[in-house]
């Protein structure tokens, strides 16, 4: 396996970043971790790249152990932060030449690697890095953190506060990248990233809610989902939080996404209970579940044990 982690946990003061982490990742594979801000990605991500020390368990990454075998680790991976860190006030050209000295290679050695991403910034080579827009600033991140062909390569949010377009751009390079037998570790708050990926892990509050495929992950969601929508959205809201058969009703987009506690659960007792409500232009469709609302009620439940827990 390129990456093993074996009930990482870790903590800061009395906040639980990372709670019993276990999975691998396995060599060639493009493996998504999948969470919002505060979800424990960043601590893993810097745990597996020997910047951080876990308190419990262990971890290796491309056979090697991350506290016994940390510097082997470091000649290995590639690994590019949430935040744009490269030096604002060198140029695109200086700031490729600097991390390729570091690992004691050059550019035109493994130009082929970066071949495709950096022919987009090379009209631009000259230009300080400060002075490059957020796609171009993550190209080359991206070209930096490649510059020495790892094994292994982790990506945090790369495409957060990212256009739409140079998203896509991004992972149809991460897609090229991958056969080239890189294997990589992507973390994001996109939910539609995740249909990228090979496998995903769930996470939320410092633990892993479920790994699967996104095929298997939204095949695995037992429950009916309705969209729904009227004339009045906030109100909407409201009444569905106080009506009994609710189990889970949150925006999605236009509508809102129900799910009833009730089996025998049919859109017209909904509809009626909204006429009642005084709502207008109703609608309550059943819909197709997505990884997004696999997440929301795996969170919900991972929420309710934390509350009995702490009870």
């Amino acid at each position: 396996m390129s990456i093993i982690l074996n009930n990482i946990s870790k903590s800061y003061g009395k906040v639980k970043a990372l709670d019993d982490i276990s999975f691998e990742v396995k060599p060639g594979e493009l493996f998504g971790l999948i969470g919002p801000d505060g979800a424990g990605k960043t601590t893993l991500f810097r745990i597996l790249t020997t910047l951080l020390i876990q308190d419990e368990g262990n971890a290796s990454v491309a056979g090697y152990d991350v506290l016994r075998q940390y510097k082997d680790i470091r000649h290995h991976v590639g690994y590019m932060p949430g935040r744009f860190s490269l030096y604002q006030d060198l140029t695109v050209e200086e700031n490729l030449n600097f991390f390729a000295t570091i690992f004691g290679t050059t550019i035109a050695e493994n130009y082929d690697l970066i071949k495709d991403i950096y022919v987009q910034i090379e009209p631009f080579k000259n230009r300080r890095a400060g002075k490059l827009s957020g796609g171009m600033k993550q190209k080359l991140a991206l070209c930096c953190a490649l510059i020495h062909k790892p094994k292994v390569l982790f990506l945090d949010e790369p495409t957060t506060g990212v256009d739409p377009v140079s998203r896509k751009e991004f992972w149809e390079m991460l897609k090229r990248l991958q056969q080239k037998s890189i294997t990589i570790l992507v973390s994001t708050p996109y939910m539609d990233e995740a249909e990228l990926c090979d496998r995903i892990a769930l996470i939320t509050d410092g633990r892993i809610l479920q790994i699967n495929t996104p095929v298997e992950i939204i095949a695995s969601f037992p429950k009916k989902i309705y969209k729904v929508r009227t004339s009045n959205t906030y109100q909407l809201i409201q009444d569905l939080r106080i009506y009994p058969d609710t189990h889970s009703a949150y925006p999605f987009g236009e509508y809102l996404h129900f799910i009833s506690k009730m089996a025998s659960f049919g859109p017209k007792d909904l509809e009626g209970y909204l006429e009642e409500k005084q709502h207008s232009n109703i609608e309550v469709i059943e819909t197709v579940a997505t990884i997004e609302d696999t997440f929301m009620d795996l969170s919900r439940a991972n929420k309710l044990i934390g509350n009995q827990i702490n009870s």
